[in-house]
């Protein structure tokens, strides 16, 4: 109950202090690529319940319809979390994406209580398809805005590391936990390191 009231607190405080350059962000989505401004896109949440994430648009139109050629083309496997030279990356969604600004909307999804600040990173359908029993432990926590995953090498980690992380936190979690996971947040998004 502690949690969800910091939750929504700092939800708010997070929109009313990131709300002015939304405008900006628009802006200058819509003159780089065509599109809608936001992206929305079904994530797996806590306990396998499927909820509509909200991000800033970083790709261009129809990129999803790319991905599987995209995969075999390099011939990689899945579950492949994100790549490191997306082609399909707007100019745009490039800044946006090694800033997190492009992550900024989802301060509603916490609101809404589909997600929590600090927790495991949502992921997409096609990654959860490949989870055995000890990955499908991940998804007994709120999926958070940030995350183990966030401070340590965002999108650089493989699903074994991401979900040893994931556990750790959910079986030793603390309010202080909470909280440092947050203040490691900010320079980590600074250096940018793993932000495809």
């Amino acid at each position: 109950m502690i949690e969800r009231l910091l939750d929504v607190l700092g939800a708010l405080v997070g929109l009313v202090f990131t709300i002015i350059v939304w405008p900006l962000i628009a802006v200058a989505i819509k003159l780089d690529s065509e599109g809608p401004v936001l992206f929305r896109q079904v994530r797996i949440g806590q306990h396998g319940r499927p909820f509509t994430m909200l991000k800033f648009r970083t790709m261009r139109q129809n990129a999803a319809a790319e991905w599987p050629q995209l995969i075999a083309s390099r011939g990689l496997s899945e579950p492949v979390l994100k790549l490191a030279d997306d082609p399909r990356l707007t100019r745009a969604g490039r800044v946006l994406r090694r800033w997190s600004l492009d992550e900024l909307p989802q301060f509603w999804n916490v609101l809404k209580g589909e997600m929590s600040l600090v927790g495991p990173r949502p992921e997409e359908p096609r990654i959860v398809a490949f989870y055995d029993a000890y990955h499908r432990r991940r998804l007994a926590a709120k999926p958070g805005l940030t995350g183990p995953m966030q401070i340590a090498a965002r999108a650089d980690l493989s699903l074994d590391e991401r979900t040893a992380l994931d556990l750790e936190y959910i079986e030793n979690g603390s309010l202080r936990r909470y909280f440092a996971i947050l203040l490691r947040t900010i320079p980590v998004v600074i250096r940018g390191k793993g932000a495809y």
